[in-house]
């Protein structure tokens, strides 16, 4: 059975988290590796640029719409076609989610539909780089910009990508990564929030530290550390973060793999889509991405099912995406769709991600792109 996912491994890693418990004696958070880590991200993703790892993409958007000073009563616009952690951050501060309709092209959010879904009470913009395929930025940074709105980019897949030479996550007012096992380079669970305006920065530290100033104590910067605002307990074990830096030391070339896996993939495939069988990703020429998925979309639901439990039949572990939140219990709850849904639910159902990790074989690559051709030669 080709799988759908394998996590990164780094031989390198099992030596560095014996580091960290042998020689460092140090497994609690930002120690030596977690450091390491952090100045290896800062250097690449550039100046003015603070990254703070956490212990999730999930607790880097908390940590975001914290330090937006999301409140009850708050509206933030989203896509409704992402996973429920954009949206139960900002729920979790009581505000109402404004789900508006994604493009047919990239799955991204409809830049074109945010104005419409702003009032009074709108406080931000959460754009999803979907599949590491950057978000329309130029307009949301006008649209916000104009409407006094913050700019919070969900980037759980997107880093290494990049929108007009900048990286995602870099762009907007703060930004979110994931290291969860499923993304381009892992910690197990885990994730970064990047802060994009030094006047978030010290806030930012202390509500990863629980609330407390325990950041500027170690710098020196106070004689004591205490309670000083609210906070939770967001940093990653160093364990984490030693498995992460061997992966970062060597992520270009984990980057250009799976784009030659991506690459491949288009190539086999090309041909079903000129016959109209299919659709494959579309990534618009200001947009760099990362290989972080490769999707295919069938004709309908009915036609996707049937592609999947084919795929399963002939060993390929294929899945489908997310079920848009706005249909959900919680969705529907915390949330409210604005204006029409003429894609976001229509798409979602053709979806199909095929087998994408760094260690994939191109023979896997091949035989996947077969059994999808074979799929469509029944017919």
């Amino acid at each position: 059975m080709i799988a759908f996912n394998e996590p990164v491994y780094i031989e390198k890693g099992i030596g560095y988290i014996a580091e960290a418990i042998l020689k460092n004696k140090r497994l609690n958070g930002d120690g030596p590796f977690t450091a390491q880590c952090t100045e290896w991200m800062e250097k690449k993703c550039g100046e003015g640029v603070k990254i703070l790892l956490t212990t999730s993409c999930t607790h880097a958007l908390e940590m975001a719409a914290l330090l937006a000073e999301i409140k009850p009563g708050d509206e933030v616009i989203m896509p409704s076609y992402t996973f429920v952690s954009t949206g139960d951050a900002f729920a979790l501060r009581g505000a109402k989610i404004r789900f508006v309709d994604i493009r047919k092209d990239t799955m991204n959010i409809d830049e074109t539909l945010i104005e419409n879904a702003i009032t009074d009470k709108t406080k931000a913009i959460v754009p999803v780089h979907y599949a590491g395929v950057g978000c329309e930025m130029d307009t949301i940074l006008d649209i916000a910009k104009r409407n006094h709105l913050f700019v919070i980019e969900d980037a759980a897949q997107g880093m290494m990508a990049s929108y007009k030479g900048r990286y995602l996550g870099t762009i907007g007012d703060f930004g979110t990564y994931s290291f969860h096992e499923t993304k381009n380079y892992t910690m197990g669970e885990g994730g970064a929030i990047l802060i994009n305006n030094e006047k978030y920065v010290h806030r930012g530290e202390i509500i990863r530290e629980k609330g407390t100033n325990r950041a500027q104590y170690f710098r020196g910067e106070v004689d004591k550390y205490s309670w000083v605002d609210m906070g939770s307990s967001y940093l990653p074990s160093e364990m984490n973060a030693a498995y992460l830096l061997p992966q970062l030391e060597q992520a270009e070339a984990i980057n250009h793999r799976r784009l030659e896996l991506w690459n491949l993939y288009d190539q086999e495939l090309k041909e079903l889509e000129e016959m109209d069988k299919i659709e494959l990703p579309c990534i618009p020429k200001e947009c760099q991405h990362n290989g972080h998925m490769f999707y295919v979309k069938t004709r309908d639901l009915k036609e996707r099912t049937k592609l999947i439990q084919y795929l399963e039949q002939n060993d390929v572990n294929a899945v489908f995406h997310y079920v848009p939140l706005h249909s959900s219990k919680a969705g529907k709850k915390y949330g409210t769709f604005v204006g029409e849904d003429k894609y976001t639910t229509s798409e979602s159902e053709r979806l199909v991600r095929l087998p994408m990790f760094y260690a994939l074989k191109d023979e896997e690559v091949k035989y996947t792109a077969q059994m999808v051709k074979n799929f469509y030669s029944r017919e």
